[in-house]
C-alpha cells in the first residue's frame, strides 16, 4: 500500500506517477489515516473507500475492474458485488454503497483529495407488482414510516384502483357499489407521489439489471421490488370448464360477470361449499336466481367448521332458499343444447390474480379453454344431472408464483420468504396470497396485513419486526348468519373440547384447551367475542382463572 503524506483537507495529494499503476487495475492508499483505493481506467483514475461494506474488510482495491451497461464498475474481490468507479453505487445493494473521492491526472502523475464528494443522495426506487389489499398495505405503512425515502412505482392488472376484496360478497348481493370498497382512490396514488399502471401486469423481471417489464412494454427499474401477485382461483380439470358461463369469484371483474348474468339467466350452480363459495351463492340468491351449492365434502366449510356447526349453517342457508347437493363430485360441465339461450354473452371462466390481476395466463391445471358454446347443465360421477344457466367454480386458489418462478426466485407451493418477507434475491421482497412463509400459505386478510407492517419495517430499513407467522380467523359475511372460527377447534387426543348447545337461540360454542391454553374456538349464533377468543389464542396465557366462565365470554 502506498503512503500518502497528509496536508490540509482539500488539498491534492499525490499518490503516484500515472505509469506506475496498471491500465484496467487498482492499488490501495493510505491518504488521512484512511486507505482509499485507485483506480486506473486507460488514462482515467478514480478514487473510492477501499472498504467493502458486504464483507468488511479492505479489498476494494483488488478487485476486477470492468462495465456494466456502460457504466464502469469493480468487482469485490470477497462479496461479488459491483461498485461504481464513478459514484460508488452499490449494484446489487443501494444501502451498501461506498464514498468516492476526487482524483485527477496531472503532468503524469495521480492525486488525490481526502474529502469525499458530497453525492445528493438519489432516492431509491421501490416497484410493487400488484394493487391489491397486501401490496397497498405494504405501501401504506411505508409511506408513514418513511416518507420520500422511495420512489414508488406500482402495477396493477386490474383496471380499479385497491379495493376491499372482503366485500366483493356485499357487492355482489347488491347491499353495495363499487365506489363503496376502493380503499385507494386514484387521487390517493396521485397525492402521494405514486405512480400508478392499471391495467398493465408485469411480465418478466431482469434481476440483474433490476428492471421489471410490463405487458405494455413499460419498463421500471429497482432498488427494491416488492411482488404482490397474490392468487388465482382453481379451474377444476373437467371437459367444458371453458364454456361461455362458467365463472369464477376472485375479483370485480368476476362480480361485474355474474351481475350481468343475473339479468339473462334463472339458476346458478356455485361448486364449493367453502367459504368464498356460500357468500357467492348467497349473493347470487338474493339477486333472485335459483341457486344450488355443490360441494365434494359431506360437511360446509369443513376447514372452518365441525359437523355440528356445519349442520347448524346449512340448516339456516337451507330455510333462506339456498339448495346443496352434498358430498357431489363434479364430473363433466354440459353445453347447453343449440339455440336453448338468447339474450347477452356470459364470459368463460378467466383465473386471475388475487390483488394484482385481470387478464393472466390461464390456469393449466383446469385445462380450461374458451368456447362460444353456452353452459347447460353439470353432470356428476354418479351419473346424475342439474340444469344450469350459470357455473361459479369457487374451489379454491393456488399463489400465483408464474412470475417469480421465471425470474429464477424460489418457489415451492408460494413464493419462499424469510421472517423479514424477503425472498432469496435479498432485492426482492414478497407479501400476501402468493407468499409461502414457514411452509404456510395465507388466504385471508388479516395474516397478509401483518406481513405487510413487518415488511414495510424492513423497507424503511428500520430493521424491527419479524413475521413469525398467523393465527387463522374466519368470519361468513352473510347478513343474519353470525358465524366465526380461530385456531385448532378440532383439538387431538391430547386436549379437551368444551361445548355449549342452546338450541332455543340458535347458538353453538366449542372451545378447545390444552396445557391450560386456549387453542382453538369455533362459534355459532354468537361471535360477540369473537376478538376476545382470538385475543387469547394469539396471547398462549393460562386461563385457569376464566375456565369456569368460558363457554359465557368475556366478564366485565
Amino acid at each position: 500500500m502506498m503512503k500518502v503524506h497528509s496536508g490540509r483537507a482539500r488539498t491534492w495529494h499525490f499518490v503516484c506517477e500515472l505509469d506506475e499503476l496498471l491500465p484496467q487495475s487498482g492499488a490501495a492508499a493510505l491518504i488521512e489515516g484512511r486507505q482509499i483505493a485507485i483506480f486506473r481506467l486507460k488514462d482515467q483514475v478514480y478514487a473510492l473507500d477501499n472498504f467493502d461494506p458486504n464483507c468488511g474488510a479492505n479489498v476494494l482495491a483488488r478487485g476486477l475492474i470492468g462495465d456494466q451497461g456502460g457504466e464502469p464498475v469493480v468487482a469485490s474481490p470477497v462479496h461479488k458485488h459491483h461498485f461504481s468507479l464513478a459514484s460508488g453505487r452499490c449494484l446489487e445493494d443501494p444501502g451498501q454503497s461506498v464514498e468516492v473521492f476526487p482524483a485527477r491526472v496531472r503532468d503524469g502523475c495521480i492525486y488525490v483529495q481526502s474529502a469525499a464528494v458530497r453525492r445528493k443522495a438519489r432516492r431509491r426506487r421501490l416497484v410493487v407488482v400488484g394493487n391489491g389489499m397486501a401490496g397497498m398495505k405494504t405501501v401504506e405503512q411505508l409511506l408513514e414510516l418513511a416518507p420520500g425515502a422511495y420512489e414508488i412505482t406500482v402495477f396493477g392488472a386490474e383496471s380499479h384502483p385497491n379495493y376491499n376484496r372482503i366485500l366483493l360478497s356485499p357487492v355482489l348481493a347488491g347491499d353495495k357499489q363499487v365506489e363503496d370498497i376502493i380503499l385507494n382512490p386514484i387521487e390517493w396514488y396521485r397525492d402521494k407521489n405514486v405512480a400508478l399502471h392499471l391495467g398493465d401486469c408485469v411480465v418478466a423481471i431482469d434481476r440483474t439489471r433490476r428492471k421489471v417489464r410490463s405487458a405494455r412494454g413499460i419498463e421500471a427499474s429497482y432498488d427494491r421490488l416488492l411482488l404482490a401477485t397474490g392468487s388465482r382461483p382453481r379451474l377444476l380439470p373437467v371437459p367444458g370448464a371453458g364454456l361461455q358461463g362458467v365463472v369464477t369469484f376472485r375479483d370485480l371483474q368476476d362480480v361485474e360477470t355474474m351481475l350481468a348474468a343475473v339479468r339473462t339467466c334463472r339458476r346458478a350452480v356455485v361448486i364449493g361449499g367453502g367459504l368464498l363459495g356460500l357468500e357467492a351463492a348467497n349473493g347470487l340468491m338474493q339477486q333472485g336466481m335459483d341457486v344450488t351449492v355443490v360441494h365434494l365434502s359431506d360437511i360446509l366449510m369443513e376447514r372452518q367448521l365441525d359437523r355440528e356447526a356445519a349442520s347448524l349453517l346449512q340448516t339456516s342457508l337451507e330455510r333462506r332458499g339456498l339448495k346443496f347437493r352434498m358430498g357431489a363430485r363434479t364430473a363433466r360441465i354440459l353445453e347447453a343444447p343449440a339455440g336453448a339461450r338468447t339474450g347477452e354473452t356470459i364470459g368463460a371462466a378467466t383465473p386471475t390474480l388475487e390483488g394484482d390481476a385481470a387478464n393472466s395466463a390461464k390456469d393449466q391445471e383446469g385445462g380450461a379453454q374458451p368456447s362460444s358454446a353456452h353452459v347447460g347443465g353439470v353432470r356428476f360421477d354418479d351419473g346424475s344431472e342439474i340444469a344450469t344457466d350459470l357455473v361459479v367454480m369457487a374451489a379454491g386458489i393456488h399463489p400465483n408464483i408464474d412470475l417469480a418462478r421465471s425470474a429464477g426466485l424460489r418457489c415451492d407451493r408460494g413464493v419462499l420468504v424469510n421472517d423479514t418477507l424477503q425472498t432469496f434475491d435479498p432485492c426482492i421482497y414478497a407479501v400476501g396470497e402468493c407468499v409461502q412463509h414457514r411452509n404456510n400459505t395465507y388466504g385471508l386478510v388479516a395474516p397478509l396485513f401483518e406481513q405487510a407492517e413487518v415488511c414495510a419495517t424492513h423497507l424503511a430499513e428500520l430493521g424491527i419486526g419479524r413475521y413469525r407467522g398467523s393465527m387463522v380467523s374466519t368470519r361468513l359475511k352473510i347478513n343474519g348468519i353470525d358465524l366465526f372460527s380461530a385456531g385448532d377447534f378440532i383439538g387431538s387426543a391430547s386436549s379437551e373440547s368444551l361445548v355449549l348447545r342452546d338450541a332455543r337461540r340458535g347458538v353453538y360454542k366449542r372451545v378447545v384447551i390444552e396445557d391450560n391454553k386456549l387453542r382453538g374456538a369455533l362459534l355459532y349464533g354468537d361471535v360477540k367475542d369473537a376478538s376476545w377468543y382470538a385475543e387469547l389464542i394469539t396471547a398462549n396465557r393460562d386461563i385457569g382463572a376464566l375456565r369456569d366462565h368460558l363457554l359465557s365470554g368475556r366478564i366485565g
